[in-house]
């Protein structure tokens, strides 16, 4: 019998030929939001990588959404014509059956920062620095700025911007629009009641926390075709008192799900600076208290490894995908391997096929 990591899945429209995800990764290499040869590379090999589905970095919805000036956006013509270069070459070269899915997100406070290389602190007088948006006037911690609180009219520029960059991913032939509601990041900060401390509609009890999330899933959804899954990756823990819950995440995947949202991946929150767990599979007991509350199709990530690793957390029903990000960086035919050591059968490229897997076995 095949392994559990190598069954097909139904994702809403279409049908996952495997149960492993290259996760989103930002390489902080764009030009005002624009993808250059770096994405180029990045994505054609991640396109035979054997993984069902690729997702693109998170990619903002306006230019004040970026995290970094290196990061990839959607929020003109110029995004788009240079994503489409990108796209089209990486669709020439992917395994049969992959699907390409983008990751549409805002920054919130944590944007305006250096890139991490350069040590990913907020950009100063003089480096071109901009304004950024938050729930609440709360810095993400000591020496980052102070973000604006959002009025309604910035929660309303945001949702447009959202189905703005998720009519561009359309045009750009995505198979999979997923928003970005962890890590962080400004819908993630809406959640989080230690970043969110308003007295409105938007703060207080779980419901007007998650509103700005699920205002943007329900916009974004009514300008999806029917061919394209909607999904969002979600945060189930702060990892600090008296922040997010996964009481709280259920509640927002069981919105997610009423929207009409076809998966949720569930990650760290992030909102404030914490320890993140280092231990493999850390997301997985929370991954697995969101599908069993709300019967989604749901996604982990968070230090799985191993094929062993990633097979069990899908053969127990703990997750339905899992979602790797520095493994597939460190080697780029990871799901080739795995295929191999679970037995299970893989396409490969026809010009690579020579070394497989006699070549690997004497290894």
């Amino acid at each position: 019998m095949t392994a559990a990591l190598f069954q097909p899945l139904d994702l809403g429209p279409f049908t996952l030929q495997n149960r492993t995800v290259v996760s989103p990764m930002c390489q902080y290499s764009a030009d005002d939001g624009a993808a250059t040869d770096w994405h180029l590379q990045h994505l054609m090999q991640l396109a035979f990588s054997g993984a069902s589905l690729v997702m693109v970095e998170a990619t903002a919805v306006e230019r004040l959404g970026r995290i970094t000036h290196g990061c990839l956006g959607l929020y003109h013509d110029g995004n788009e014509a240079a994503l489409a270069r990108v796209m089209s070459a990486a669709r020439r070269v992917a395994l049969p059956e992959t699907r390409f899915g983008i990751q549409l997100a805002h920054a919130g406070r944590k944007a305006s920062v250096h890139v991490p290389w350069e040590g990913a602190k907020s950009l100063a007088p003089g480096e071109d620095p901009w304004t950024t948006l938050a729930p609440s006037a709360l810095p993400f911690s000591d020496g980052w700025h102070v973000p604006i609180a959002a009025t309604e009219a910035d929660c309303d520029r945001v949702v447009a911007a959202f189905v703005a960059a998720a009519k561009r991913a359309v045009r750009l032939g995505f198979d999979v629009v997923e928003l970005h509601v962890a890590h962080g990041y400004l819908a993630a900060e809406f959640m989080s009641p230690l970043a969110n401390r308003r007295t409105d509609e938007y703060g207080g009890p779980v419901e007007n926390r998650a509103r700005l999330p699920l205002r943007i899933a329900n916009a974004v959804k009514s300008v999806l075709p029917a061919s394209v899954a909607l999904g969002a990756r979600i945060g189930t823990s702060d990892w600090t008192d008296g922040g997010l819950t996964v009481d709280d995440a259920i509640h927002l995947a069981t919105g997610l799900r009423d929207a009409g949202a076809h998966y949720a991946c569930c990650s760290t929150n992030g909102a404030v600076p914490a320890r993140t767990p280092s231990t493999p599979g850390f997301n997985v007991p929370n991954a697995a208290r969101v599908r069993a509350a709300t019967s989604m199709v749901v996604r982990v990530p968070g230090l799985i490894t191993t094929p062993e690793q990633a097979d069990e957390i899908v053969a127990s029903g703990k997750a339905d995908l899992v979602a790797l990000a520095r493994a597939f960086l460190d080697d780029p035919r990871w799901a080739w391997h795995a295929a191999e050591k679970l037995g299970a059968k893989m396409s490969y490229p026809p010009q690579y096929e020579r070394v497989a897997p006699e070549v690997w076995k004497r290894q």
